[in-house]
């Protein structure tokens, strides 16, 4: 099912607005630029993560496909424990309905995986940003769609509720 907001179900209306360091688009899970009043989108695959999410920039009329611009301010979503979120998935992912989602490292969620102890990895105590919801399957992008950037045709959101 397709929504028009990223907050669909929220127990907590935590909002902070950011300057962006970069392009974001409504859905991204993003972080705070170290040592700056700027956000970007989450950079570490697997990483720690603090969910916040950029939403839709409603108050000037745009909708969730209206990215924001380097410079723009953002309203960021600082969801709580079981508030549900409309999220940007990664290409290529399948997800069932339970599956747990991590950072992909581009602001986009995807299946949380654990790779055996190689030493030169980092561990993380908190990859884990929530719960799939629903079921979404991009192994194979539909005919005439664009990549996770977005599209006519393509919606590339999957529904998750926070851990």
């Amino acid at each position: 099912m397709a929504y028009n907001t990223i907050k669909v179900k929220k127990y907590s209306d935590v909002i902070e607005e950011y300057v962006a360091a970069a392009a974001i688009t409504p859905g991204m899970l993003v972080e705070v630029v170290a040592g700056a009043e700027t956000i970007q989108a989450h950079s570490t695959s697997g990483g720690n993560t603090l969910p916040m999410f950029a939403l839709e920039d409603e108050m000037q009329g745009n909708d969730i496909n209206d990215d924001y611009a380097a410079a723009d301010p953002v309203q960021v979503w600082i969801p709580y424990r079981g508030d549900m979120v409309y999220v940007l998935l990664r290409d290529e992912e399948n997800i069932a309905i339970g599956d747990w989602v991590m950072s992909d490292g581009e602001g986009k969620v995807r299946e949380f995986s654990v790779t055996a102890g190689d030493s030169a990895e980092a561990e993380y105590m908190y990859p884990i940003v929530g719960q799939a919801v629903e079921a979404k399957d991009l192994s194979t992008l539909p005919e005439g769609s664009e990549s996770s950037a977005g599209g006519d045709y393509y919606n590339p959101r999957i529904l998750i509720r926070i851990l």
